[in-house]
C-alpha cells in the first residue's frame, strides 16, 4: 500500500510540473458548498482469516485459504466542502454485491487422499462510507486526492439467524459490520461536470464470523471483511 501511494504521489507531481496553463473548465465548481453525483464501480472482496489454534490436530485441517472474488457497486454521491476547497466530507450510500471464497483441505485418515471443500459466501450490502477527502489544488483541469474514513455496512443477504443444516452446513456472517477505509483518486474537470476515478481499501474492525459447531466453521477463529474498490464518479 505504501508503494502504491508513493507511485501515485510521484505520478501526480510529474503531471503537475509538466502541464502548461490551459483554460479551466467548470471554474465555479469550488465555489459551491455541496455537490451531488453518482458512482459506478467494481470490487474484489475477501477475508482476513485467523484459524483456530491446533486446527490440524482438532479437525484434521491441512490448509484453509481465503480467496478474493469480483463484485460490483453503485452509489449516490454527496460531497460537502469544509474549511477550504481542498478539504471535503464525502458520503456515498452504496449498494454493493460481494462474494468471498474459502478453500479447505482436510486430511482423510482412512486414505492417502485429501478431502477438499469450497465455501462461497455472497453478500448484498447497503454501505454508508463517510470519508474525509484531502484534494490538491487544481492543475488546469486535473486534481488528485486522498481519502480516509469509515464505513457501516448492512448485509441484506446475511443468514446470521438462519437454521443450520449440519449435514450441508454454510458459513454464517454477521449482518452488521464497521470498516476502516483509505484510498486515493484523480479528478478531471469537463465543461459542466467533474469526472473522477478512485481506488479504496476497506477492512472490518470486528470479527464477522458467527460461531457454529460445523466442520467448516469450527476451524475458523475469526473472519474480517476486506474489500478493494475501484469507482468511477461523476459530480455536477
Amino acid at each position: 500500500m505504501r508503494g502504491f501511494l508513493f507511485i501515485w504521489f510521484i505520478s501526480f507531481s510529474l503531471i503537475s510540473f509538466s502541464q502548461k496553463e490551459k483554460p479551466k473548465n467548470y471554474r465555479r465548481f469550488d465555489e459551491h458548498t455541496i455537490h451531488f453525483g453518482f458512482m459506478l464501480g467494481f470490487n474484489t472482496s475477501g477475508f482476513s482469516l485467523i484459524q483456530t489454534p491446533d486446527a490440524f490436530s482438532k479437525y484434521k485441517l491441512k490448509s484453509l485459504t481465503a480467496r478474493y472474488s469480483p463484485g460490483g457497486q453503485v452509489g449516490i454521491v454527496s460531497t460537502l466542502k469544509l474549511w477550504t476547497p481542498v478539504v471535503r466530507l464525502r458520503l456515498i450510500p452504496t449498494l454493493s454485491f460481494q462474494e468471498r471464497i474459502l478453500d479447505y483441505v482436510f486430511d482423510d485418515p482412512d486414505t492417502t487422499l485429501d478431502i477438499t471443500n469450497q465455501e462461497r459466501i455472497n453478500s448484498t450490502n447497503i454501505d454508508f462510507p463517510l470519508m474525509l477527502q484531502f484534494r490538491t489544488l487544481r492543475v488546469n483541469n486535473f486534481a488528485a486526492y486522498t481519502l480516509i474514513g469509515a464505513q457501516y455496512s448492512i448485509d441484506l443477504q446475511s443468514q446470521e439467524n438462519a437454521s443450520q443444516d449440519y449435514l450441508d452446513p454454510f458459513i454464517k456472517i454477521r449482518k452488521h459490520d464497521f470498516q476502516g477505509q483509505i484510498g486515493v483518486g484523480v479528478e478531471f474537470f469537463a465543461e459542466f461536470f467533474k469526472f473522477g476515478m478512485e481506488i479504496k481499501y476497506s477492512r472490518g474492525f470486528k470479527n464477522s464470523l458467527v460461531p457454529e459447531n460445523t466442520f467448516i466453521a469450527e476451524p475458523i477463529n475469526k473472519l474480517y471483511n476486506q474489500v478493494w474498490w475501484f469507482s468511477i464518479i461523476f459530480e455536477g
